[in-house]
């Protein structure tokens, strides 16, 4: 078990970095006292709607399509069970671990926040699987993104009530067995409690949130990587100054230029071409406007957080019970606005990877790489250096391409006609998760070809921080040399980017910035 304080879950918002913490870290969650009262409370008001002649939504009628359906008080236990059962229709390959307890801590949120009208008991079951790792087994597909994530969120329920499929640990069992050894009671479902379970934007919002911590590490990566390119390649760092950032104030723009400069300020490399004798006017784009790429994905990311904290600070149920008791419907479960920066994301990230690729590209090309060798091979025409690693990031930077086609504009209508506007946030947040994959491994590449590019400019040295990411990698891959087994290498730096090694690096040597 995690030795991690515990997240306290309660009528406050989550933090994107307490979701990590729960979702990635195994950090453990505490319901509080307050919001063990609310729920109660919202309890109460759901039990005397079902004790009403007239119909309510959830309550005393079926669902979707069928809200008209009025249900006797003797069938609505099986109603809730029936909900959950039929609703769990995931398909596809399992969903990863982290995204599943992000899931289930955002539902454990809202359902602890007193306006959903769940029992006490369905809230400490939440809890108490997460914190016992309990973590049922999602399919990829089924959600499209309104009336929430329905299908990921049934599978979650489903565990709860002692049927379907866990992983506890990684391992593999019923969840009646996994909630036996931990000591929990599944849960039978009353009246309401089923649609609270299942209607929320957890699954996008979890993974959103997962993904703005990994980009976090991945812009500060990037800025190292593209800073190791210009070195290597003798570009300028000039163009990297505050006064010509100022006369842009992108923020995004200013904070990338700034940790490139503070990278490449100690730089002998830089320092031994820097007079006019140079000769060179200008850079190319790939290295000259690094920062401007690098930036505008910095501020996307600073919106998809707003827009993430917001959500984190939301109620997402229906129907809902507002302050002064009344049961409502209302459309807040549609994942509209996650689904567009989910989407936004996608783009910034597939253009980060794609003007890496480019300054790659460049390090191998004779023609453009200031005199290095073709490919950087060590016997030319023997050797082909690092031809096909930059193969392998043109081949992910072209899916990413399609990646970031925009899945929130592609609504399919459902439950004849009832909902006939979906967000598809789901599926926008799947491929910016293959996306942000496939990004940290074109970095690797790219911090691959910039250490073996500046191991070949000895005797020059690079600065302190580039030439501790050129150790770093020098700590899995060779330095120039005969043609090797490659894809090892690549593997080995990625999980480096990915474990954030490299975005250390940058905050340790730029930690006035």
């Amino acid at each position: 078990m995690s030795t991690s304080a515990p997240v306290l879950v309660g009528l406050h918002p989550l933090s994107i970095e307490e979701v990590v913490a729960v979702a990635r870290h195994h950090a453990p969650v505490e319901v509080t006292a307050e919001a063990r009262a609310a729920v109660a409370a919202s309890r109460a008001r759901i039990d005397a709607l079902a004790d009403d002649p007239h119909p309510h939504y959830g309550v005393s009628t079926g669902f979707g399509a069928l809200a008209t359906t009025f249900i006797t008080p003797d069938r609505r236990l099986q109603l809730q069970a029936s909900l959950i059962r039929s609703h769990a229709a995931g398909t596809g390959a399992e969903v990863e671990e982290e995204v599943v307890r992000a899931l289930q801590l955002l539902r454990l949120r809202t359902l602890a926040s007193g306006h959903t009208g769940v029992r006490p008991e369905v809230v400490d079951t939440y809890a108490a699987m997460l914190n016992a790792r309990i973590t049922p087994i999602v399919r990829e597909y089924g959600s499209l993104g309104c009336s929430g994530d329905l299908a990921p969120l049934s599978h979650v329920a489903l565990a709860a009530m002692g049927e379907g499929r866990v992983r506890v640990d990684g391992v593999e069992q019923d969840s009646a067995d996994a909630l036996r050894a931990a000591g929990i009671e599944p849960i039978v479902l009353r009246e309401k409690e089923g649609l609270a379970l299942v209607n929320g934007t957890d699954g996008m919002l979890g993974m959103l949130s997962l993904a703005l911590a990994d980009l976090e590490d991945l812009f500060d990566t990037a800025d190292l990587a593209a800073a190791m390119s210009v070195e290597s390649q003798l570009g300028t760092a000039r163009v990297f100054d505050p006064d010509l950032m100022a006369l842009r104030p992108q923020l995004g723009q200013a904070a990338s230029a700034a940790r490139m400069s503070a990278i490449l300020a100690d730089s002998p490399i830089v320092a031994s071409h820097a007079g006019p004798e140079d000769g060179r006017v200008q850079d190319a784009y790939s290295l000259r406007c690094s920062p401007q790429v690098h930036g505008a994905g910095r501020d996307t990311a600073a919106h998809a957080r707003l827009i993430a904290d917001r959500e984190l600070a939301s109620v997402v149920d229906n129907p809902i019970l507002t302050g002064d008791g009344r049961l409502e419907s209302s459309g807040n479960f549609h994942g509209a606005p996650v689904a567009y920066v989910l989407d936004f994301l996608a783009i910034a990230v597939a253009d980060l990877a794609s003007i890496s690729e480019r300054r790659t590209d460049r390090a191998l090309d004779v023609a453009r790489n200031r005199d290095l060798p073709p490919f950087l091979a060590h016997e030319v025409g023997v050797d082909s250096g690092l031809m096909i690693a930059q193969y392998a990031a043109a081949g992910i930077v072209s899916e990413l391409k399609r990646l970031a086609v925009p899945a929130s504009v592609d609504s399919i209508p459902s439950s004849a006609m009832q909902e006939d506007h979906v967000s598809m946030g789901w599926s926008a947040a799947r491929k910016l998760r293959r996306a942000i994959d496939g990004l940290g491994r074109v970095l690797a590449v790219e911090l691959i070809t910039g250490s073996r590019a500046l191991d070949l400019r000895a005797p020059l040295q690079p600065g302190a921080a580039t030439g501790a990411a050129r150790d770093l990698v020098r700590t899995s891959v060779a330095g120039p040399g005969p043609d090797h087994f490659v894809s090892p290498d690549i593997e080995a730096v990625t999980t480096m980017v990915q474990d954030g090694s490299f975005a250390r690096i940058v905050r340790e040597h730029t930690t006035t910035i």
